[in-house]
């Protein structure tokens, strides 16, 4: 019987051995995606316990924790200590068998604290009491984490309002590992709220030192703040929302919504359309224009649940997939900023399957030849950044783009050991590489491009791609 989580972990051929273990193993991280809080990075900051380290803002483990019964005093519930909280999560774990969670749990434990032992009731106390006693010396502080992991970049999630502080602190410091910014604008396109949408624009007023009466001051406004990203050293953007807003409109238009929403009406269906689609637009621009690499994470429908969200607010593992049909906008969205030579790179990432192939279409729309994999298909995203998710992206991409020049994986987390799922990602690329190469499919004769691809797809294609 193979053992749990050995050195040849989900490498199923000896020719996927090769490729990881000569190819991608060794290989340093580009984490071009993450939620990361850099005041954590910025003050070196050391965990209390591994309960604080993995439960603090984990929504998967909490979703599986409320699945498996446990009372939300453990999740998300301010009175119940780390301890308590992670022995309830040490009860589920044995509950989390085939889902991705199980993996996870057991890769950070062996690749982060050098444990083997199998998390459950039994073990938990033990496991808790080594791991928080690590998390407590320097190495093991947020830097110390990184470092653990040979990280060479990773790109934070910034709103055009943040000071960028801890950014530009690292960086005065010389901090080894890169830690940038990503142009993150959602709030500017909020409209939903006139009150909450009203106060974010004050504030965006009050930091670019534009008084923004129209939406041609908001544009000015938020090309300032872009301006100020840029000079902290920041080169992608980012998007989150259900869908693509490609609506006609006109600047009297917009400068009307604008006016509607700001003084605190709220905005028909189709006016909230028309202004997202005139905010995306512009961004999109602003991008091209300063080189930028863009990113859209589509797909998601939040806070599903009212009552938890009134209790436990957003990220708290209340949001899904949603089924929005995108194509017809998406397409009209990437061909308006193609007509007038303003589309920069991009990155798709879809959290519905069901689009696997329709973005990897997309995509092949809008190549040019001016940047080798100028339109990414992006990693498995969400609830898709789990074995069967990476093995659909991957095989779909390969099925209908390049998978050679596919920038690879990212982790999308608020963890500092959650790199072990670029392991995850490597792994199973080399597997299913690996497995072609047995099965004839691709030639064996081939191996030194093919050892290439793999270096390329786990590093080096990010890192040039993102200019990193």
């Amino acid at each position: 019987m193979k053992q749990f989580i050995d050195n040849d972990f989900i490498l199923q051929t000896k020719t996927a051995q090769y490729l990881y273990h000569t190819h991608s193993e060794h290989l340093p991280i580009i984490d071009y995606h993450c939620h990361l809080d850099p005041e954590l990075i910025a003050k070196d900051y050391r965990f209390d316990s591994l309960g604080e380290l993995w439960l603090a803002n984990d929504h998967y483990k909490w979703r599986a924790m409320r699945a498996n019964g446990i009372d939300e005093k453990y999740i998300t519930g301010k009175t119940a200590t780390f301890w308590e909280k992670f022995e309830k999560w040490a009860e589920t774990v044995p509950y989390t068998m085939r889902n991705p969670l199980y993996h996870w749990t057991h890769l950070e434990l062996k690749r982060v604290f050098g444990i083997d032992k199998i998390l459950n009731p039994e073990t938990a106390k033990e496991i808790y009491d080594e791991c928080s006693e690590k998390l407590r010396s320097p190495e093991f502080s947020a830097r110390g984490l990184m470092k653990r992991f040979k990280t060479e970049a990773v790109c934070t999630t910034d709103d055009p309002v943040d000071s960028l502080e801890n950014h530009t602190s690292l960086k005065k410091e010389g901090f080894e590992i890169k830690v940038l910014p990503t142009w993150r604008p959602d709030r500017a396109m909020a409209v939903e709220s006139p009150e909450k949408f009203r106060i974010y624009i004050d504030k965006l007023a009050e930091i670019s030192g534009i008084a923004i009466e129209n939406f041609s001051d908001l544009i000015a406004a938020l090309r300032k703040r872009h301006d100020f990203f840029a000079s902290v050293g920041c080169k992608l953007s980012d998007h989150g929302f259900e869908k693509f807003y490609a609506e006609d409109y006109t600047e009297n238009e917009i400068n009307a919504i604008f006016s509607k929403v700001y003084n605190g009406k709220n905005l028909l269906q189709s006016e909230v359309e028309k202004y997202k689609s005139a905010v995306l637009f512009e961004g999109a621009v602003m991008d091209c224009e300063k080189g930028w690499t863009q990113q859209f994470h589509y797909g998601v429908i939040r806070n599903n649940n009212t009552r938890m969200f009134n209790e436990a607010g957003a990220d708290a593992g209340f949001d899904s997939m949603s089924d929005p049909t995108v194509a017809k906008s998406m397409a009209k969205f990437f061909d308006r900023l193609n007509s007038i030579n303003k589309l920069t790179k991009t990155v798709i990432y879809n959290l519905n399957p069901r689009d696997n192939y329709l973005v990897a279409t997309m995509a092949g729309n809008f190549q040019d030849g001016s940047t080798a994999g100028k339109m990414q298909f992006g990693p498995g995203w969400w609830f898709l950044d789990q074995k069967s998710g990476i093995e659909m992206q991957i095989n779909n991409l390969s099925e209908l783009g390049l998978l050679s020049r596919f920038i690879g994986m990212l982790t999308d987390s608020r963890s500092f050991v959650s790199y072990t799922r670029h392991e995850y990602f490597r792994r199973i690329l080399c597997n299913i590489v690996g497995n072609d190469i047995e099965q004839g499919l691709l030639p064996a004769s081939e191996l030194s491009f093919t050892g290439q691809l793999i270096e390329n797809i786990s590093y080096y294609n990010a890192k040039n791609f993102l200019e990193l």
